[in-house]
């Protein structure tokens, strides 16, 4: 009995005690940000220890005592304010407000104020809080492992990989054709004629606020998507002035090993602003300006980076927040290797030894305006300026078919491109009520893309003399190529929040909106060929000064002729790509724990290809529209505060480019490719199922299972000819990619004290298969027998997919004061074998063998003024192989090592 009386004495205190407790709730936002949320602002009950942070969305809850008590409301450079509240126990109370930044503040709370909204806590946050499955990286990340571009970054995400020596990024499995690039939420176009997407790699991070990825697709982004969408959100100022400076150098072990007989073409500038062409008598004299003879080079890189921002107050309620960055850097890569081609018997068609000096240069420049007229409406003009180019001197040794079997032929060739890329961006946003909010953009973007003069000249050794060789026109010759796209595109659309919870939050939103892209690219390309006459094909000259040989005076002697495909009319093709989506989508939380996601997209699409090549000189043109409805739906289920499942699934459908519809030849040392206008469009059916867990705040653990079904998929094939002929094809009826994704980020040491010092832990790996039938007899109905097509196996994965992929990191950061510390992370990244081309006739299938790759970055911080950054790249310096997998063995094709790089930058704050 005693004991009876005692349990219920307890339990009646503790009940009694929980219910001396209330619950107060809120949302904190920014006026200087038009309303948005404010995450990490400080809730505290005043004179007390007891206080909390709000989350991403600005968010919090606090539990209090019984009573009356003042709140105080805090962010760093914010006004701080004061709200009184009265709670009875048991009670729940809501309390919000509103903080402006102060008029004055120091620079160092500017800076963490910057900070916070790029840091990966809050971008966690954001992932965790959001409906649509997003990855996310920061500033924070970006500068903690020492990434230079964007391509870089996001092949350290799950499940995305980058292809040795291309721009190529594959997101499960899936090449350029299955993704999209954007900015700000807007398209941008790409700067390679072959491709969809622009090089990403252009993309200093220097602009980047953070990447957003997603893998699953909503309403809002365009219906051509199965990869995934890699959004560039630019940086926005939001700070006081500032002013940086920066300054570095690079090294490639391999390049600095040919100092002193480092070699490239004549004619590009140090900058990448080089322009030049060929004149309008080409084919009556000898008129090209650039010299065959190499020039040396020093391979040491560097770079020379300033960013400026500043904010103005305008009026009672408007800021004007600016921000501008211009970047140079350059770099000189070399690699020496295998370079082959085999038939099905493994005999050589042609072997060489190929060596290749590289030099790249990017110069990018980015203003940013973005003017708040008030806390309802902020309008932000974008400008985003990048040129890039590259120079590739190659030689390549020994046999070639029908000209120097004895491994005593040469081929000398020197690729110079240039690609200047501007974008225009205008976006706003306006709270029309508490309930409704308007939001638009609007984006010119253009391309310019140049191969102003690639030249190839092709020797064979005999006699103890090198000899200019041939057999077809062009082995001998010089290349122009000129890209122009032009882009519109606009976003238009209303959100109305409807129903409302238990605690007065709006339920759900209701979306409508609209999307249209409108581009228009133009190519032309012109090949001059030099056919060498009489005795010059036994004159001896020297490969390094060809320009002996090559001149005015030889050509009017008649050494040599001059011709191209249709005299001084380019080979050129167009293409006009139209599409006009209207969108509706609901967010709806059904439950506490259960929020849903149901969204449609109509899309209306014309594509038309128009060309004139030498394999059709009367010019031709082929267009196909095409009506497209996408529904999606996302479903996301708390299980509790820190943890999520979530189910999407979609239908969306992938394009063929221009380049793919058009049959314009492009002539390569070992291939040639050529486009197929009977090409259509694939459909594409998605689900992805993920479990995520947030232990804390800048913790996580995921896991994800993804499956795609591609109807009528889109192959890379090579055709049955004898010069290697490459084309594009609906390969079959249906195509599969299923796999498992998983994440984890965690501290393995967390010191406590007044500054950071921590050791954390990052790793993320996806396992994936992919498959599609290989259907010949589909090939040749589809193409009215055109393309000759002859698999070697009934089935294949996808080119490019690899079935393993892994990063790792390993971060260690100490502060010793507000404005000293360092930070040193380790990284490994690896990807299993994976398809680069389909075997024909028996011959196999072309492999790129799993290879790993280690980086490891140190950054510091020494005063307010200071930083000393070290970045080494590639530490292993393994080699690269791709192996031809035939019946009766595996055989190297390519090989080469990349070497290893190593960079040292300073940086200066005002």
């Amino acid at each position: 009995m005693k004991l009876k009386l005692l349990v219920i004495t307890l339990l009646t205190f503790v009940m009694g005690f929980a219910q001396e407790k209330g619950t107060v709730t809120g949302k904190v936002t920014d006026k200087d940000l038009g309303g948005e949320a404010l995450p990490f602002a400080t809730v505290t009950v005043k004179g007390t220890p007891n206080s909390t942070n709000t989350d991403e969305n600005g968010a919090y809850t606090l539990k209090v005592d019984a009573g009356t008590h003042v709140l105080v409301f805090a962010f760093l450079g914010y006004e701080t304010k004061e709200q009184t509240i009265t709670i009875a126990a048991g009670e729940t109370k809501t309390a919000s407000e509103t903080l402006g930044s102060t008029s004055v503040q120091l620079q160092d709370v500017v800076i963490e104020q910057q900070v916070s909204r790029e840091k990966e806590s809050a971008l966690l946050l954001q992932q965790k809080n959001a409906i649509e499955m997003k990855q996310n990286i920061g500033a924070q990340e970006l500068s903690r492992k020492g990434i230079g571009d964007v391509a870089t970054a996001v092949a350290k995400t799950s499940g995305i990989s980058k292809q040795e020596g291309s721009n190529n990024v594959y997101v499960r499995g899936l090449g350029d054709r299955y993704n999209s690039t954007s900015m700000n939420g807007l398209p941008i176009p790409s700067n390679d004629p072959e491709k969809k997407n622009i090089f990403l790699d252009i993309f200093s991070t220097d602009i980047v606020d953070y990447i957003s990825i997603d893998k699953v697709y909503s309403t809002k982004i365009f219906g051509d998507f199965a990869g995934g969408n890699v959004d560039i959100v630019s940086k926005e100022y939001r700070g006081n002035g500032m002013f940086e400076a920066s300054v570095g150098s690079k090294i490639n072990t391999n390049a600095i090993d040919k100092s002193g007989e480092f070699y490239l073409q004549d004619g590009p500038g140090k900058f990448g602003f080089s322009n030049y062409g060929y004149s309008n008598n080409a084919l009556n004299a000898y008129t090209f300006t650039n010299s065959l003879a190499p020039q040396k080079q020093s391979p040491y890189a560097g770079s020379l980076g300033f960013k400026a921002g500043q904010r103005y107050d305008i009026g009672s309620e408007g800021k004007l927040s600016l921000f501008a960055t211009a970047n140079f850097s350059n770099s000189y890569d070399y690699r020496k290797g295998l370079n082959e081609q085999r038939n099905a018997q493994g005999i050589e068609i042609n072997a060489f030894e190929q060596e290749r000096f590289q030099y790249s240069t990017n110069t990018t420049g980015m203003f940013n305006a973005a003017y708040r007229i008030n806390d309802r409406n902020k309008i932000s003009y974008n400008f985003l300026y990048v040129n890039t180019s590259s120079q590739f001197r190659d030689s390549f040794r020994g046999s070639i078919r029908d000209i120097a079997e004895d491994d005593n032929g040469l081929i000398q060739r020197g690729t110079y491109s240039k690609n200047a890329l501007m974008i225009n961006q205008l976006i706003g946003s306006h709270k029309l009520d508490s309930l409704t909010t308007f939001d638009w953009g609007a984006s010119y973007n253009a391309i310019k893309g140049d191969m102003p003069d690639r030249t190839q000249n092709t020797l064979k050794y005999e006699n103890n003399n090198w000899l200019i060789a041939q057999v077809n026109t062009t082995d001998n010759h010089h290349y122009f190529q000129k890209l122009t796209e032009d882009e519109l595109a606009a976003r238009a659309s209303v959100t109305r929040k409807f129903g409302k919870d238990s605690n007065g939050e709006s339920r759900g939103n209701l979306t409508v909106g609209y999307n249209g892209r409108f581009k228009k690219r133009d190519f032309q390309a012109i090949q001059f060929n030099f056919r060498l006459t009489g005795e010059s094909l036994t004159v001896p000259v020297d490969p390094n000064n060809l320009d002996a040989f090559f001149n005015a005076a030889n050509y009017a002697a008649g050494a040599f002729t001059i011709g191209a495909y249709a005299d001084m009319v380019p080979q050129t093709y167009s293409g006009e790509q139209n599409i006009h989506a209207g969108f509706a989508n609901a967010d709806y939380k059904v439950t506490d724990k259960l929020t849903a996601s149901v969204g449609l997209r109509y899309e209306r699409i014309q594509q038309t290809v128009t060309w004139r090549t030498q394999f059709d000189t009367g010019g031709n043109s082929d267009t196909f529209n095409k009506n497209e409805f996408l529904p999606n739906l996302i479903f996301k289920y708390e299980l509790n505060d820190k943890q999520n499942l979530r189910f999407a699934a979609s239908k969306t459908y992938t394009l063929p480019q221009f380049k793919e519809r058009s049959p314009f030849i492009y002539e390569d040392i070992n291939e040639i490719k050529y486009g197929n206008p009977d090409l259509y469009p694939s459909t594409d059916y998605n689900a992805d199922f993920k479990w995520e867990y947030f232990p804390e705040k800048d913790e996580l653990l995921s896991a994800t299972v993804f499956g795609k079904l591609i109807q009528n998929p889109i192959a890379e094939i090579n055709i049955a000819s004898s010069t290697n002929d490459i084309s594009w094809v609906n390969i079959s009826d249906r195509g599969t990619v299923y796999g498992i994704e998983i994440e984890a980020k965690k501290n393995i040491l967390n010191f406590e004290g007044d500054f950071a010092n921590k050791l954390s832990f990052g790793f993320n790996a996806a396992y994936m298969q992919t498959n599609q039938d290989l259907d010949a007899e589909k090939v040749r109905r589809e193409t009215n027998g055109r393309l000759n097509f002859t698999a070697t196996n009934k089935t294949s994965g996808f080119t490019g997919a690899s079935d393993l992929l892994l990063n790792a990191d390993l971060s260690y950061n100490r502060d010793w004061s507000a404005d000293s510390g360092l930070t040193a992370t380790v990284m490994y990244a690896y990807y299993s074998d994976r398809l680069y081309a389909l075997g024909i006739q028996e011959k196999g299938n072309l492999v790129d063998k799993g290879m790993g790759s280690l980086d490891f970055v140190v950054k510091s911080r020494l005063g307010k003024h200071f930083g000393v950054d070290l970045v080494t790249r590639n530490l292993l310096n393994p080699q690269f192989e791709r192996i031809q997998e035939n019946a009766t063995g595996h055989i190297p094709v390519v090989t080469f090592k990349r070497g290893a790089y190593v960079g040292l930058g300073v940086t200066y704050k005002l």
